[in-house]
């Protein structure tokens, strides 16, 4: 991201920060609130998978740790919920820590599929225990002030999203986890540890993951194991990471906000139709794959850097015969 992206990027943000300013409407202010937690979910996801190229498909499994263990600081400790929320968020960065370890070694599919079991194990875990409410979920106490958790959910995205971009676009962290995505034998060769470098961007991407579970628990006011735990927040924030580009802040923020736009058109609509919107999903990843390998964000730039030299091309002065000497 260069910085036209990046002055870009913070007029949106002045923009966003005076919404509330402007909207009246509460439950449109609901739905942009939910827009910038997808956001954060999608830019979250894609620094494993876009950066390092790592595809974990149990990221949902960290925004419900975050989400259930600040409900239950909140609940049954009575801890403060801005007390509450980064301890949630650290959870989530030990247990993939600790996941990590093992699961780092696979690759491609392998890793994958380890990823999705630990989310499913999770979820099960969740399922049976009564300190979560089993299948009945937790309630968490009433805070219904729609303003409060919009700057919160903006602000913390910011943060994810500017922490992303000076670690992965600016320092020399970014170049190290590129290095592995592109070559990891030869990543080694250099010096580098790819087991570390992994596991920190395994870590880097499930705390923030953790700290949006656990605004959205505090939000929501009441979370279970298919809300929080289930298939669907990994799902989406893939398709929309993928969708809008990965290796990129940008891209998966476009995407996000395009699949979202679509997602609440559909359940507005069509929310008899739940299978349906799943096989969409579906197909946008097909699509996307086949048509659209760089994703939305990278084909647009792609195309526009093209233009850009067929332009200075055609607009460079030709050589002529004028003036030259024949020998």
């Amino acid at each position: 991201m260069n910085r036209k992206h990046l002055l870009f990027t913070l007029v949106i943000f002045g923009l966003l920060m005076a919404v509330p300013s402007v909207v009246r409407d509460t439950f449109f202010l609901r739905v942009i609130t939910e827009a910038i937690l997808w956001i954060g979910l999608a830019i979250s996801w894609d620094v494993l998978a876009g950066y390092t190229g790592y595809l974990n498909f149990g990221h949902g499994a960290f925004f419900g740790i975050g989400a259930y263990v600040t409900a239950l600081l909140i609940n049954l400790a009575h801890w403060p919920f801005l007390l509450a929320l980064p301890v949630g968020g650290l959870a989530a960065g030990v247990v993939a820590a600790i996941a990590g370890i093992p699961t780092l070694r696979l690759k491609g599919a392998y890793f994958a599929i380890a990823t999705w079991a630990l989310a499913r194990a999770i979820q099960q875990g969740a399922l049976v225990m009564d300190i979560t409410g089993g299948p009945d979920g937790m309630r968490l106490p009433p805070f219904l002030h729609p303003h409060f958790f919009y700057f919160l959910m903006l602000l913390t995205v910011a943060i994810i999203f500017g922490g992303y971009w000076f670690l992965f676009e600016k320092a020399p962290f970014g170049l190290k986890v590129k290095a592995i995505r592109e070559d990891e034998q030869g990543a080694m060769s250099l010096g580098l540890n790819p087991s570390w470098i992994k596991l920190q961007a395994f870590v880097l991407s499930a705390i923030p993951t953790g700290i949006l579970g656990g605004i959205y628990a505090y939000w929501i006011t009441y979370i279970d194991p298919a809300s929080v735990l289930g298939d669907l927040v990994t799902d989406q924030a893939v398709v929309m990471a993928v969708f809008g580009g990965l290796g990129t802040l940008i891209g998966p923020t476009i995407g996000a906000v395009i699949i979202f736009a679509f997602k609440t058109c559909f359940w507005a609509y069509l929310s008899d139709y739940q299978v349906l919107y799943l096989i969409i999903l579906g197909g946008v990843i097909a699509v996307s794959v086949v048509f659209l390998p760089n994703g939305l964000w990278g084909t647009l730039s792609e195309y526009l850097r093209a233009r850009r030299i067929m332009k200075n091309n055609t607009s460079a002065p030709r050589a002529t015969d004028k003036g030259v000497r024949h020998v």
